[in-house]
């Protein structure tokens, strides 16, 4: 039985311990704060400090060696200096309590810093203009640099939770200028089956974009949504500029993940927007 030592346990850690397991991995769950126990078969819930190389050292002296290792913590909706501590010194401190095992980060789409509407792949700069994306950036580079895996993510959702679903139908959505920015989005469950197929196929050491296979412009998505839901479209309003991961208008491209074996069950968000709608 395979081993997958997994930090962060909130909302996406639990699908992706939940698709491993059902897989026939052993998984150990570590987070920041006290878990209950779960009580599911072959999974240990451990509570460690990716901020501390202390914690982390302790940790891989009291688990069984992982195979396969993912870092999918969250920075707790902090700062830069939450992020380089979650994201940058989590990463090192792992990589060097187990050097033997890969390592998938999560990152984000949102180091492309393209504004234009162009298509972006792998190959496309990232550059963030934002500090929190620039310690992204670093923290993949690290681990590019050990052999790992970097998974840039789109925006997550799924069962109980969708940011853009929930503001248009409270009232509170608004689009942006002429709504020509991509919305660029994520089942969790299908980023759940992309870490399964990294560890399985096993995908080699790089970038990944993950995110399903219609992005489309706010604008486009706003009117859709109007007419499933018989609401009206949101009001115009101007850019944020005081967005944390900077204004950003791109099409993220899935296709380098699609060609690797991955689908997504989910590849449209407006297919699955109304059993989305229910549960929120």
């Amino acid at each position: 039985m395979k081993h997958l030592l997994l930090c962060g346990h909130g909302y996406l850690g639990q699908a992706v311990s939940g698709t491993f397991l059902a897989a026939g991995w052993r998984v150990t769950a570590v987070s920041r704060g006290n878990e209950d126990p779960a009580g599911v078969p072959h999974l240990t819930e451990r509570t460690a400090d990716l901020s501390s190389a202390q914690s982390i050292g302790s940790l891989a002296g009291a688990i069984a060696p992982p195979d396969f290792i993912i870092h999918c913590a969250s920075s707790g909706r902090g700062g830069e200096e939450a992020y380089r501590t979650v994201f940058l010194d989590g990463c090192r401190h792992l990589l060097e309590a187990f050097p033997a095992a890969p390592l998938l980060f999560t990152s984000s789409t949102s180091v492309y810093a393209q504004t234009d509407g162009s298509v972006v792949t792998e190959e496309s700069p990232a550059e963030p203009d934002r500090g929190t994306g620039r310690v992204l950036r670093e923290a993949e580079d690290l681990v590019l640099s050990r052999g790992g895996l970097v998974f840039r993510l789109a925006g997550i959702y799924g069962p109980h939770r969708s940011y853009l679903l929930g503001k248009f139908l409270s009232g509170e959505a608004g689009i942006e200028e002429d709504g020509r920015r991509f919305v660029n989005q994520i089942h969790r469950d299908d980023a759940a089956t992309a870490m399964l197929h990294a560890a399985t196929a096993p995908l080699p050491p790089g970038i990944w974009n993950v995110c399903d296979s219609h992005p489309r412009s706010q604008l486009a998505t706003y009117q859709a949504l109007a007419s499933r839901f018989g609401k009206p479209l949101p009001p115009r309003v101007p850019r944020d500029p005081n967005r944390k991961r900077g204004w950003t208008h791109k099409h993220v491209s899935n296709a380098r993940l699609v060609a690797s074996g991955w689908q997504p069950a989910y590849p449209d968000f407006l297919e699955v927007a109304e059993s989305i709608a229910t549960a929120l």
